[in-house]
Order: C-alpha cells, then sequence, then structure tokens
C-alpha cells in the first residue's frame, strides 16, 4: 500500500494545526515548520523547530512531501522560492503571496482586474504624504505597506495637522494612504481553486469587528440584495485566475450600497471562514488541502445557519459552551494573552432567529475575553 499523502505546512499556529485537524480523517500526513517548540499544530504531525526563512528547516520540512503549504502571508517569498528553486510543489503562488505582503501592489492588482477600492494614494517618504492626502482627502488611514494585521499598522487622520504624528508612529516607513469608507457592513468572500482551474466558493460572510480584531462572522449573509454575491464571486475567481492560484483565498469587501470595494487579500484559510469547519459541506480546510493534492474540490453549501465568535485573550469554560445547543468550542492551545486569538466558537441553527438566540449566549459567556 502506498504512503499517506504528506504536507508540509510553514507555520504551526492554529491554521496549521486546524488544517492537520481537517486532513486527519482523510488519511493525510503532516509536518510543519515553526520557530517554536510549543506550535499548536504538533499535536498533529511532526515539528521542525526553526525560523521559516531557514534554508536547512525548510528542507528538513519539505523532504519526500506531496505538496507544501503556509499558514500565514507573512512568509517570505523567498523561502517558497526557494523550495520551488529545489524542486518541491508549493501553494498558493508566489504571485499571490508577493500581491498579498505590500498593500500598494496589493491595489494595483486589484485595479488591474477592475475590482473597485477605496481611493488610495502612496507615500515612501514623510515629504510626500501631504500630497498623497490631498489626493484621497481627510478622513483617511494611514497604513504601512508591509506588516501589520488585526489593526496594527495603521492610524487614522482627520486633519493635515496630524500627518507629523501619524508618520512617526507608523515608524517612518512607506504608507498608503487610503479613503475612509463610509460602508453598511464588512463582508468577506471566501472561494478556493484547484489545480485544473475549478474554483468554488462559499456563501457571503457578514464580519464585525471589535478593536480591528474580527469578533464575529456569520453565513450566509440573508439580506444581500440580487447580484452582489455574484459580484463577489466574479471579483475572487478573477484574482484566483490572474494569480495562478491554488489553494483557498479570503478577500475582504466593504459593502456600500449595492457595491462592493475590495479591502484587502489574505493568500491561505481565514478566520472569516472558521464556520465552514461545521456549517458547510466542505470546509476552507478541506478544499484547501483537496487542491494542493489535485482532488476534487467538493461542495461548498451550507448546511443552514452558522456563526462563528472569536475567543480572544482567554478561552471561556469549555462545559458552559458545551451546555449550549449548537454551540462548538474550538481550543487553539495557545496561552492566554491580551489581544490574542486563543480559540474560536461556531454556532449552528436550523434558521437565522435560532442563531442569533444562540449566538447571544455565546457572546455572553465570553464578553470578558480581552
Amino acid at each position: 500500500m502506498a504512503a499517506a499523502p504528506l504536507i508540509g505546512v510553514i507555520g504551526g499556529g492554529q491554521l496549521g494545526r486546524m488544517l492537520g485537524w481537517t486532513g486527519a480523517p482523510l488519511g493525510l500526513r503532516f509536518r510543519f515548520l515553526d520557530p517554536s517548540p510549543d506550535a499548536g499544530a504538533a499535536a498533529f504531525g511532526e515539528l521542525v523547530v526553526g525560523a521559516l526563512d531557514d534554508k536547512d528547516a525548510l528542507d528538513a520540512l519539505a523532504r519526500d512531501t506531496d505538496a507544501v503549504t503556509y499558514e500565514w502571508e507573512g512568509v517570505r517569498a523567498s523561502s517558497v522560492e526557494h523550495l520551488v528553486a529545489n524542486g518541491h510543489d508549493v501553494y498558493p503562488s508566489t504571485q499571490a503571496l508577493r500581491a498579498s505582503q505590500d498593500r500598494l501592489v496589493e491595489k494595483q492588482l486589484f485595479a488591474s482586474l477592475d475590482i473597485a477600492t477605496a481611493l488610495f494614494a502612496p507615500a515612501e517618504e514623510r515629504a510626500a504624504l501631504d500630497a498623497a492626502l490631498r489626493i484621497v482627502g481627510c478622513p483617511a488611514i494611514i497604513k504601512t505597506r508591509r506588516g501589520g494585521y488585526d489593526g496594527k499598522g495603521q492610524v487614522r487622520v482627520d486633519s493635515p495637522r496630524e500627518l507629523d504624528a501619524a508618520w512617526a508612529a507608523l515608524g517612518g516607513v512607506p504608507v498608503l494612504v487610503e479613503g475612509v469608507v463610509d460602508f453598511d457592513r464588512e463582508l468577506s468572500v471566501l472561494a478556493c481553486r484547484g489545480r485544473d482551474g475549478t474554483t468554488v466558493t462559499w456563501p457571503l460572510v457578514h464580519n464585525e469587528h471589535r478593536g480591528g480584531i474580527l469578533r464575529v462572522s456569520r453565513a450566509p449573509v440573508a439580506d444581500v440584495a440580487p447580484g452582489v454575491a455574484e459580484a463577489a464571486s466574479r471579483l475572487v475567481t478573477a484574482l484566483l485566475d490572474e494569480t495562478c492560484y491554488i489553494g483557498t483565498v479570503c478577500v475582504e469587501l466593504f459593502q456600500v450600497g449595492n457595491e462592493l470595494l475590495a479591502n484587502e487579500f489574505a493568500p491561505r484559510v481565514h478566520n472569516s471562514g472558521h464556520w465552514t469547519i461545521e456549517g458547510a459541506m466542505v470546509s476552507q480546510f478541506e478544499a484547501h488541502l483537496r487542491a494542493g493534492l489535485g482532488w476534487p474540490l467538493g461542495a461548498t453549501d451550507p448546511r443552514g445557519w452558522s456563526a462563528m465568535v472569536n475567543c480572544i485573550g482567554r478561552l471561556p469554560d469549555p462545559a458552559a459552551i458545551s451546555a449550549i445547543p449548537g454551540a462548538h468550542f474550538h481550543s487553539y492551545g495557545k496561552s492566554a494573552r491580551r489581544g490574542r486569538k486563543v480559540g474560536h466558537i461556531t454556532i449552528t441553527a436550523v434558521d437565522d432567529d435560532a442563531r442569533e438566540q444562540t449566538l447571544a449566549r455565546v457572546l455572553a459567556a465570553t464578553e470578558d475575553d480581552g
């Protein structure tokens, strides 16, 4: 009998952990690379301890693998290119990874595909910041071009008088100035593209943030206007095709009336898709693994109404969550720390009313997260 497929994953955090957890029933084996010997993904496979850009560690990770993927868009593109140059099959594409790591390149990619965004202008140095703000207008969000997530690496300005402080706060690095969008709600569209170019999408997700960190996701979006979901599917498919993408992707969107503006994309499985584990026929994690191995992607139909609540800072009592019908507890195996995602709770229900009732109980049980 042939050995079970072996997947290498650059990164051993919660996304790698969930890939391993999802792949175990499929008979897949996993090897993870992470700088921490306590990486949570080690519960589901071999762990190589090392820096994510260490070539020897990367070679050890990729040895005898059937495919290699990554759980974080902060992985150096040079790490992926090193593996590809040595004959390893790595997905998603380096083109997508590079674009996601630079907000200006990302916005330019959206523009080339006629995907609408907020008005933006770059500034390489402080002297160019005033002109960029005049193009965009106030109020604006100034974001570092590279790095930053969960609300980090960005500052809002309501007046040109605030530019000196904003530039200093962001470290004096190249930035992107973006117009503030008066959106109706924040959405995300998740999709997966296979090796043969076949693409599937999950229903649109409605996201609510707290302090720049995703707190609640709901899916499917019940009151979306005709054509909006189709527009989201078209834009994500165009992005996947342009970047020769393989695997799961998430595009974060602002909805303004019936128009969608792309905010950013993540070339990986995504927090706003965690509801798919219990809430869809095939989850974002399983589809990502299937895509990398060239397997059929499967059906992404929802099983009903779902929601996801992030546990931020601490985990609630799992016994208390287990007492709530329709609530599914997920721990990431992380220590408690303020502002850290340490787990999530998925809620499944037969209808929207039942979901909201259960969601209220879950939020009450996690309201002290910090």
